[in-house]
């Protein structure tokens, strides 16, 4: 099933779900899970939004070996965990806009879940029963700050950097999927989730033995390597396998 949040006829957003090209509505939540109601709205006619709104974003870095290389940073010995904050989240075709404080915004294409039961201290055998579904999500990175700073905040942080979609699904597969980011007609970015350094099963476990995570909350595990610059006009979109693709624009900041 493919959860979306939406936006129809400026109705306040609420969560549904997509049958061919029509979408349902839903009841339910991440923890409790969602009951269809009929499919009987135009997807055409609806505005598709971030289909999470979660408590944290958790991010796992340098999780593919030749992300690390292309850095000329070491592969950690475990998972090296880092935090966007929550008003980073944007959603399908929602402009990504790079800040005037940065002169080096890239792209970081990623295959995102979806916690959907609460849990601390999960094991590794148990950690699939924590999943809610799958996502696409884009680690938009100030790589000029992140890397002056010497900590990861604000280079992560700028409102837009996390833009997540098109929908959460809870059927994907996501042992052998091609993760692929092209910006316009350029590829940049192609690789499987296999290559992963640390697999989700301990990822999730390992995050859960600092802290509770909670239905909704969003882990982004790791990105490929052959990130790159973004620049105005830009068009980024991001294609997992079976998945779907992620598309967003990118623009400057325009301050009053």
């Amino acid at each position: 099933m493919r959860i979306i949040r939406f936006q129809h006829k400026k109705k306040a957003p609420q969560y549904g779900w997509i049958l061919n090209d029509k979408v349902g509505q839903v009841e339910g939540s991440f923890s409790e899970g969602f009951r269809r109601l009929e499919a009987d709205i135009e997807l055409k006619e609806v505005q598709l939004l971030a289909p999470v709104q979660p408590s944290k974003i958790i991010c796992v870095g340098r999780n593919y070996v030749a992300h690390a290389e292309e850095h000329g940073a070491e592969v950690p010995d475990l998972p090296l965990l880092f935090l966007k904050p929550p008003s980073t989240i944007i959603g399908p075709n929602d402009p990504i806009i790079l800040p005037p404080q940065s002169e080096k915004v890239e792209h970081e294409a990623e295959l995102a879940l979806v916690i959907g039961k609460r849990g601390r201290w999960i094991s590794i055998d148990k950690a699939f029963d924590h999943i809610f579904g799958y996502t696409i999500a884009n680690d938009v990175t100030a790589r000029d700050l992140q890397r002056s700073d010497k900590q990861w905040t604000r280079g992560k942080g700028f409102d837009t950097f996390c833009p997540v979609g098109p929908w959460i699904d809870t059927d994907f597969d996501p042992t052998d999927a091609l993760v692929t980011c092209h910006v316009n007609d350029e590829l940049r970015q192609m690789a499987s989730t296999r290559d992963m350094v640390f697999p989700i099963r301990q990822i999730i476990a390992y995050a859960s033995s600092v802290m509770t995570l909670e239905p909704g909350d969003l882990i982004l595990t790791g990105t490929p390597a052959g990130v790159g610059r973004l620049s105005p006009s830009d068009q980024v979109t991001i294609s997992i396998e079976g998945l779907g693709e992620l598309i967003n624009p990118v623009s400057n900041e325009e301050r009053n």
